[in-house]
């Protein structure tokens, strides 16, 4: 990472009683001293710079899909299988906006029926593509409990997942995290409390894809460090904040690796996102023998369309970078320009324990990560206990409001 301010600007003053720099004197009325911002909250998390993939890691050719091994400080690479040339982009203007599609195409991903797989069925309530397979029983759809009535078509080809993360909470301990999470809602009603136990309870492996990417980014921006003046005279003396703005630009190199974006249209996407993270590094070569006994979800979402969404989730951790790159108490980012290399993709399969409980003659679906038992999923409210839990702050902000009123007026 590399940044670089823009000459003829004036750093912000570093010292209490600094005298204002010319041109940028206070008016009359103010001080001419001047007083750095003191620091505001905690400081911010360190972000993990990866500018290069790991030891062994390779790009994928974009022309035949061959391994690239990258070497930090090059200016290009050389394909050894079809002599494609990479060039790594040296400014804002050699970045290329290449096509996932290209890559896709060079992967030459094969599709196939997978072993096992009998047919499949849409669920008419939430639309999942269920697979049937001979070990699980598929009278309702594990998605939403909807009762099966569509026909069973013939399996259609799919791309074989790369990978599988095996189930590792059993069902009966899974229903027993369910039962804490019940427990510890607070705004629910009384008697949903009482619905600690799940009579129905699914094993699901949802389909994700996941992406790796070596990205260049260059960028400009605004740095904003803050300082303080004193305005007035007398009683009328106050401090007011003020942001010094100075141009700035850089570039950033960054390897994202196993970006996780989910194949499945049929959970809420919210609380998918929420049982992150996975423990990935666990994941074993794909066997239709972690399947038994388990139900699986055909892909609703392509891998170009995947990796529409890995790119945002990039572009939003690159600004992240970014703004920490360019320092000072607020950063604004004018431009960035990134380009993706090396692209390689697989399908993963991820185990999630799945139940559609009812309430009072409504559905709501929990969801349990089978490897690390976070729970999430949709509840009822209470509005009876909201309205007491308002009531009650509000018996205790009126007597201070008041006091306040008093002190005031005094």
């Amino acid at each position: 990472m590399a940044r670089s301010e823009k000459p003829g600007v004036a750093p912000p003053p570093a010292e209490l009683g600094r005298t204002a720099p010319p041109g940028e004197r206070p008016p009359a009325d103010e001080e001419e001293t001047w007083e750095p911002a003191p620091p505001s909250g905690p400081p911010a998390p360190a972000i993990e710079a990866r500018p290069a993939p790991a030891e062994g890691k390779q790009f994928s050719c974009a022309n035949c899909g061959a391994g690239m091994k990258f070497s930090p400080g090059a200016v290009s690479l050389t394909c050894e299988y079809c002599g494609h040339r990479l060039e790594i982009p040296q400014s804002e203007q050699d970045v290329q906006e290449l096509s996932f599609q290209k890559y896709f195409e060079a992967g030459n991903v094969a599709e196939e029926v997978l072993h096992g797989v009998e047919g499949e069925t849409r669920c008419s309530g939430c639309g999942a593509m269920v697979e049937v397979r001979t070990s699980v029983s598929h009278d309702n759809c594990p998605f939403c409990g909807t009762h099966l009535t569509n026909a069973i078509e013939s399996a259609r080809p799919m791309m074989r997942p790369g990978a599988v993360l095996p189930f590792k909470i059993e069902r009966n301990d899974a229903r027993g995290y369910f039962a804490r999470w019940v427990k510890s809602r607070w705004f629910a009603p009384g008697d949903f409390k009482k619905l600690d136990r799940l009579d129905r309870i699914n094993g699901i492996y949802v389909p994700y894809w996941t992406y790796d990417s070596m990205t260049f980014t260059f960028y400009t921006g605004m740095r904003g460090d803050a300082y303080y003046v004193t305005v007035g005279h007398g009683k009328n003396r106050t401090r007011q904040r003020r942001i010094r703005w100075r141009p700035v630009s850089g570039h950033i190199n960054h390897f994202f690796d196993d970006v996780l974006v989910c194949g499945s249209r049929s959970l809420p996407e919210k609380y998918v996102r929420a049982l992150e993270p996975w423990d990935l590094k666990a994941a074993a070569p794909y066997d239709e023998a972690y399947l038994s006994g388990f139900q699986t979800e055909r892909y609703q979402v392509s891998a170009v369309e995947g990796f529409q969404e890995a790119r945002r989730i990039m572009d939003d951790e690159i600004g992240r970078m970014v703004r920490r790159d360019i320092g000072g108490d607020e950063q604004r980012i004018t431009s960035m320009h990134t380009q993706c290399e090396g692209i390689t993709f697989k399908l993963l399969l991820l185990p999630v324990w799945l139940a559609v409980y009812r309430y009072k003659d409504k559905p709501f679906r929990v969801m349990v990560n089978a490897r690390s038992g976070e729970v999430r999923g949709e509840r009822p409210w209470s509005a009876a206990k909201i309205a007491a839990a308002v009531l009650a702050a509000l018996v205790v902000l009126i007597p201070v409001v008041h006091l306040i009123i008093l002190e005031a007026t005094r």
